[in-house]
């Protein structure tokens, strides 16, 4: 009879314990619904990195969240790479591939690989997640409708020996020229995901490897989307302090790649998010993809988690 009376102060400590993780999760709801309200109805195009498709479960999570996206009366439109696991598939093969400023030189055996990768297993994959997640997703590729027909990159770099710019050819990569808009309306209004594979489509018929980011950021100006949300593995653009910027405008992205605060990597990134901006997107963000729930605790929070890039 003595033990009776700490067994129920325990049951109640347990269950008022549970009550407390109840009415957190009622308040992060409420406290969404002011967005939920605002981004009913907008598109967002969503960029998913192939190094933030490397966790099965981060995928998963990912799945849900762009199914429950789609319940709250959001658009998603999701643009994915793969730039690791084509990698490893051309590895596995021992084809050789060189990067020249950050792009994979992609001759004609290499584009077969790159296209087989991206439109094939990562696509059907992500496909795959949000469908078991209870969302409808078709999978496309900028082939498919002609929705993204593309022109052949043309770079160009100095010599170090002679200082003379040379045009540097980096075979079937291609930058996006036109985007077919009225696919991802009618796959909208019939209540579909787009997840979209970032291969293009030549005026000959060729195909073209994209950078996933240039697709994205070029789908979104073309829809006219409220968001560009650039999912990668890095926490946002950093300060010197190392500690994240949350909000850039267009001229302080000069300013500070100016001062050397942006370089490397980021830089193109940053580029993708200013080119849609100026198209009409209402503002772009960079933010880490492996964080549980990133697009949810960026878009329905009041602070977000990464970095906004409005025209400013």
């Amino acid at each position: 009879m003595t033990d009776k009376p700490p067994m129920q102060e325990k049951k109640a400590e347990i269950d008022f314990s549970e009550t407390k993780n109840w009415l957190r999760t009622a308040r992060t709801i409420t406290e969404a619904l002011p967005y939920m309200r605002r981004y009913a109805g907008k598109t967002f195009v969503i960029k998913y990195g192939g190094h933030a498709m490397g966790d099965e479960k981060v995928a998963d999570t990912f799945a849900r969240d762009i199914v429950l996206l789609k319940q709250v009366g959001v658009n998603p439109i999701v643009v994915h790479g793969g730039g690791p696991q084509i990698g490893q598939m051309l590895e596995r093969l021992k084809i050789k591939s060189e990067f020249v400023q950050g792009l994979r030189v992609t001759d004609a055996e290499t584009v077969e690989i790159v296209e087989m990768v991206l439109s094939g297993s990562i696509n059907k994959e992500l496909v795959n997640a949000i469908n078991k997640a209870g969302g409808t997703a078709i999978g496309l590729s900028g082939k498919d409708g002609n929705l993204v027909q593309a022109t052949k990159l043309r770079r160009t770099h100095k010599d170090p020996g002679s200082n003379i710019e040379k045009i540097l050819d980096l075979g079937f990569v291609g930058e996006p020229d036109k985007i077919n808009p009225h696919i991802l309306a009618a796959l909208e209004h019939s209540g579909m995901i787009p997840v979209i594979a970032p291969i293009g489509v030549g005026p000959q018929g060729e195909t073209y490897n994209i950078n996933a980011d240039t697709v994205a950021g070029a789908i979104a100006g073309a829809v006219g989307a409220s968001r560009l949300l650039m999912l990668t593995d890095v926490s946002g653009v950093l300060d010197k302090q190392k500690n994240l910027i949350p909000e850039l405008t267009v001229s302080d992205i000069k300013r500070l790649q100016g001062d050397g605060t942006i370089s490397g990597g980021m830089i193109p990134k940053l580029e993708t998010c200013v080119h849609a901006v100026e198209r009409g997107v209402d503002a772009a963000v960079i933010l880490n993809g492996r964080i549980p729930h990133a697009m949810l605790l960026e878009i329905f929070t009041e602070r977000g988690i990464g970095t906004l890039v409005r025209r400013g």
